[in-house]
């Protein structure tokens, strides 16, 4: 559950603007939560090119080595991988995806169908909508889900399902 200051902060914020939140946004929102390490993606880290720039947020309250974290439970991704992950059309400009692991039963719930049963379901979506929770284009099988540039009509919905998230990773980590 978002905590009464920081939801009432990102509700007066989300008034005063059309878009929603940044990424900025989203990647201070998470940071916050205990234990997530925030990796944005560069040469530095020595993730594949292909990568720079997106956000993986882990849960890692032990500060183990990078290549031994978790799966995240959250990413931020700002352009299309090929023909691999390209239906969010992320070449738009200023266009990003959030992406957050919600599990089966919470998929469900936002989708109408399980995460099995993506396959049949996926023509159904138009994975270029902005501000609308969709099944992930790739990962949906596996209880992802997103959403283009959260705005007003998600970006509550959105914080509240990273905090779920986080609190799963939370839960499978103990």
């Amino acid at each position: 559950m978002l905590g009464k200051s920081l939801k009432k902060h990102f509700n007066d914020k989300v008034e005063g603007m059309s878009t929603g939140p940044t990424e900025a946004d989203i990647i201070q929102h998470t940071s916050s939560l205990p234990g997530v390490v925030a990796e944005t993606a560069d040469e530095a880290s020595g993730a594949p090119e292909l990568a720079w720039g997106d956000t993986f947020f882990h849960y890692d309250p032990d500060g183990r080595d990078p290549a031994d974290r978790p799966f995240p439970f959250a990413t931020i991704v700002t352009k299309d991988y090929g023909t691999f992950d390209a239906e969010s059309h992320l070449d738009r400009p200023g266009v990003y995806r959030l992406n957050i692991n919600v599990g089966r039963t919470e998929f469900e719930r936002l989708t109408g169908h399980s995460p099995a049963a993506h396959p049949a379901h996926h023509h159904e979506f138009d994975y270029t909508a902005l501000d609308e929770v969709l099944p992930h284009p790739v990962y949906a099988t596996q209880s992802w889900i997103s959403i283009l540039n959260p705005g007003q009509r998600t970006a509550g919905q959105a914080l509240e399902l990273i905090t779920r998230a986080h609190a799963r990773a939370a839960r499978r980590h103990r």
